[in-house]
């Protein structure tokens, strides 16, 4: 490999959003609302998390210990954080838009073992720094973009993150003058007992920044009360930035009002000004966004989702589900409220209490023994109760077992996930799954083809009979039960195209019992609700209304 050069040349311009003080202010929902109004303003724009921990990627991760591992359209299991992007861009991410230390390193380690680096010392500076800095690189090179937008994962001061840091350091220092900004995003916390704000967190933190080398250009201020003007000249002073380049950051009241919050703050503005960016409009145009908001703060209809799962403790664990149901509310003209309940409580005996109230039911998807026969006994409750009814990946295929119990009487019938032996496999590994020994990576992911039966639930959802969809999945419906269960009314209402594999199901004569293999709620925008999430509301709001 060649020594350190300058980075190709790039048309596009790059903005980098870093984070201090502490974890979890919402880097991600900052720098998906910056692109918002970007966009809005007519800049292509895209966004990548770079994200500090070793794991390739967070696809073998507990989604108690990061959230739920979001799936891209090629394949690429991700950091939640590419959810937030695609449902304020509209526009689809891919395996370049989330890059983890462990995937920088595994590519430099690949390399020196192929020679590569023609037997010098591998290095942090500049080897895995080089890496980095290409793999920052990679989405403005393609012309497809104006702007790309990095978040750095973590927090200004962790020993994980300094790579990425540097190689953000060598990168401002290569590129043009006008070509990149470095956005800080900090807290104010607030004393109770001084009645006070206080800036000493915001200065230590921009202090370790550029004790890094690297200067912010614009700080994003997190703060539960407003920050008056002498403290924004005094944090203005003491980290070396502009007074309008101190941005405030209130607390909202719904992640999509953060745009407008930003607008009103004039964020959007400063990029442009210190990035000398020409061609986009004066105003961003955002009257979709207002009307989504209009809808979703004036809610003319009220319903209670109950969300069974065995990861509700966490809420990102079904991040994506919760805001494809803000979407479809909205959409609908209706609050959803979502009830968690843990799958590992649910009896037979508390099945009613639990789901006493409850206009709809969403089974979540999800992996392993635990929880499943409580989802079953919810299932069951439902299709006997007529109440709405929709199953996601391993939900769906409890609604098959489900029904493969109580309708048709195979006793003993479950998934080869959950019992190997059972005498009547209706959810079976997948062929190509079987003699995959390596967990990361190796599941069925990404978009796959899905065509519907004419005059299903689900083709009059989508209004069309060829749909693309995205998977995650390794056990699916095992065909040779197919008849039996079309015979006694569970109608296989999607199938894959190629392989023949079932991709929905759906119960005749019910309000709405439709259950996917793949994952719609990944797919699911502001703009573009999803529309098995729309018409589930909308069978829930009539559910409601019957029972009132």
């Amino acid at each position: 490999m060649p020594d350190r050069t300058l980075p190709p040349a790039s048309s596009a311009k790059y903005i980098f959003v870093t984070g201090g003080v502490t974890s979890s202010l919402g880097k991600g929902i900052i720098a998906a609302s910056l692109a918002k109004l970007l966009q809005a303003r007519g800049f292509r724009v895209t966004i990548q998390k770079f994200d500090p921990y070793i794991n390739i990627d967070p696809g073998t991760l507990n989604p108690y210990e990061h959230g739920e591992c979001y799936v891209t359209d090629d394949g690429a299991e991700t950091d939640l954080d590419l959810g937030h992007y695609e449902r304020f861009l509209n526009v689809p991410t891919s395996q370049a838009n989330n890059v983890t230390t462990g995937r920088i390193y595994d590519t430099v380690i690949r390399q020196e073992r192929e020679g590569a680096y023609l037997g010098k010392t591998v290095q942090v500076v500049p080897h895995i720094t080089d890496e980095i800095k290409r793999r920052m690189m990679l989405l403005g090179e393609k012309g497809e973009f104006d702007i790309v937008i990095t978040e750095i994962g973590g927090c200004i001061g962790d020993i994980e993150s300094l790579p990425f840091v540097e190689a953000v350091r060598q990168l401002r220092w290569e590129l043009p003058p006008n070509d990149s900004v470095v956005i800080h995003l900090t807290l104010l916390p607030y004393l109770a007992a001084a009645g006070e704000l206080k800036t000493k967190p915001t200065q230590h933190s921009v202090r370790d920044l550029r004790e890094a080398g690297l200067q912010p250009d614009i700080l994003v201020c997190r703060s539960e009360h407003p920050i008056p003007m002498e403290m924004r000249k005094k944090i203005a002073l003491f980290c070396n930035v502009k007074i309008n380049s101190v941005i405030e950051a209130l607390d909202a009241d719904s992640i999509y009002s953060v745009p407008l919050l930003m607008l009103k703050e004039h964020l959007d503005e400063r990029v442009i000004k210190k990035m000398k960016l020409t061609g986009g409009s004066a105003l961003p145009d955002l009257e979709i966004w207002k009307d989504f908001l209009g809808r979703l703060k004036n809610p003319t209809e009220e319903i209670t989702i109950a969300l069974v799962g065995k990861y509700v403790e966490l809420p990102d664990a079904y991040k994506s589900i919760n805001e494809a149901f803000v979407h479809a509310g909205a959409l609908n003209e209706c609050k959803v409220t979502v009830r968690s309940i843990q799958s590992d409580n649910i009896t037979s005996e508390n099945i009613a209490q639990l789901l006493h109230g409850v206009d709809g039911v969403l089974v979540a998807p999800g992996f392993g023994e635990r929880g499943f026969e409580g989802k079953i006994t919810a299932i069951q409750y439902v299709r006997e109760n007529r109440i709405p009814f929709f199953g996601i990946c391993l939900g769906m295929q409890c609604a098959v077992v489900e029904f493969a119990r109580n309708v048709l009487n195979l006793e003993g019938a479950s998934s080869t996930e959950m019992d190997a032996a059972s005498p009547y496999p209706v959810i079976a590994m997948m062929e190509e799954q079987k003699n995959i020994t390596q967990k990361g990576g190796t599941m069925r992911l990404g978009a796959y083809s899905c065509e519907l039966r004419k005059g299903s639930k689900a083709a009059k959802a989508y209004g069309r009979n060829h749909i693309s969809e995205r998977h995650r999945h390794r056990y699916e419906f095992n065909n040779e039960y197919l008849q039996v269960f079309e015979e006694a009314g569970l109608i296989p209402s999607g199938v894959n195209p190629d392989t023949g594999l079932v991709e929905v199901v759906e119960l005749a004569g019910h309000p709405w019992f439709v259950g996917g293999q793949f994952h719609p709620e990944l797919k699911s925008t502001v703009q573009n609700p999803h529309p098995l999430f729309v018409r589930f509301v909308k069978a829930a709001i009539q559910h409601h209304k019957n029972e009132l």
